[in-house]
């Protein structure tokens, strides 16, 4: 996010690289979700541009949905490799701060859940702290794969929406 965004109004008046240069972080790893809402402009303010970026991500196929919930990254693994979002947001939460029983108990949870549905465990990670994090996959894991799905949607919509709030300034 190199380009130094302030408004929903520089945003409005630039091109699809600059765009998508500025918005392209805010779902992990998948910059289309910007590109796809280039078109939605112009945006009268962080909410609607916010909402046709999900209306976006909501209008994809379910496979390349799954792919965009796929590119998040467990959670409680290495720090290493993760996107300097993640990075932040893990970090914030207190993942990068475990003790021995509580990070087992996070890679369990993660190969539980990987197991049973496909992608890893979402959650905006900067909204919840580790035990809130924890109880929340416990109970997650006795869900529908229909309701996970839906629900890491949702997730990824709240993620998205504070990494939004970080980039403009007006």
């Amino acid at each position: 996010m190199a380009l130094p965004v302030q408004s929903v109004a520089d945003l409005n008046t630039c091109d699809r690289a600059a765009f998508v240069s500025a918005l392209g972080g805010l779902f992990e790893h998948s910059p289309w979700v910007a590109e796809e809402a280039f078109a939605r402009r112009p945006f009268r303010d962080a909410v609607h541009l916010h909402a046709e970026l999900c209306a976006a991500m909501r209008a994809a196929p379910a496979e390349r949905q799954r792919a965009l919930i796929r590119a998040h990254p467990d959670l409680a693994q290495r720090l290493e490799g993760l996107t300097a979002a993640s990075q932040r947001e893990q970090s914030g939460a207190g993942l990068d701060r475990l003790a021995d029983a509580e990070l087992a108990e996070f890679r369990e949870l993660n190969t539980a859940y990987r197991a049973r549905f496909g992608f890893p465990f979402v959650i905006c990670a900067r909204l919840n702290a580790k035990e809130a994090i924890l109880g929340a996959m416990r109970a997650r894991l006795l869900h529908s794969p229909e309701a996970e799905f839906a629900g890491a949607l949702a997730e990824i919509e709240k993620i998205a929406w504070l990494r939004l709030g970080d980039i403009l300034k007006n």
